[in-house]
């Protein structure tokens, strides 16, 4: 592996407690690939567009394979950066789970609605297990992996920088955590770019919350700028 990966992640923990006690930072540290940097923003208190944005801008200088994920996303693949690389053969941008389709005023990328109706298997692509350990507490099978979508999840999104830079896209910043991704998928389509999943193991320790009060304002939000 000669190409330079780049893990962008925020936590709220200290640097120390982020490498010993996120599931991040454990299996990172469980597998130190030298290819593999890491730009961590600990004791983190800010929204990840702008924190996001931050190392997007950074690249400009140092090019690398971006992987923005979360910190509670645990690699149980030990070939992750290589089926990455495979990944970017095929599409622009990569994720783990997503949407084949988008609807108006959609939620999220696995809802239909705003009563949260789940979609349709045939719509969906990707594979998620759930939990803190192994094994998990449950695998979520949505649909075939290595689809091109629409909408991904945000715990995983990874490409080469020059295709965000050169494209001019960032990630929305009115956005602190909910929506950020869905808006950002939007933005990659109207940049003619494709989207797709791909087959890559992981352990998530949650499975996303909905229905809070930041959730609701960021989701008006995202329907004022988009208007459906």
């Amino acid at each position: 592996m000669t190409l330079k990966f780049r893990i962008i992640c925020a936590t709220r923990e200290t640097e120390e407690r982020f490498a010993a006690h996120t599931p991040l930072g454990r299996s990172l540290g469980l597998l130190p690939y030298p290819f593999v940097e890491q730009r961590v923003f600990t004791a983190n208190s800010r929204g990840l567009p702008e924190l996001y944005n931050r190392a997007l801008r950074e690249a400009e200088r140092d090019p690398a394979i971006l992987v923005f994920v979360h910190d509670d996303v645990q690699f149980m693949d030990y070939f992750w950066p290589n089926h990455i690389v495979e990944a970017l053969r095929s599409f622009d941008v990569v994720g783990l789970a997503g949407n084949k389709r988008r609807l108006p005023a959609q939620p999220a990328w696995r809802f239909s609605d705003a009563q949260l109706t789940r979609e349709p298997r045939e719509h969906l692509s990707g594979i998620v297990a759930h939990g803190v350990e192994w094994p998990p507490r449950y695998v979520s099978y949505y649909g075939p992996p290595h689809q091109q979508v629409l909408l991904m999840d945000g715990l995983l999104i990874a490409c080469a920088s020059a295709t965000l830079l050169n494209h001019g896209i960032t990630f929305d910043e009115r956005f602190d955590f909910d929506f950020y991704d869905l808006d950002f998928c939007r933005q990659a389509e109207l940049k003619g770019l494709r989207l797709g999943t791909w087959s890559i193991s992981v352990l998530h320790a949650s499975d996303g919350k909905f229905g809070s009060a930041a959730w609701r304002a960021s989701y008006a939000a995202y329907l004022d700028k988009w208007r459906s």
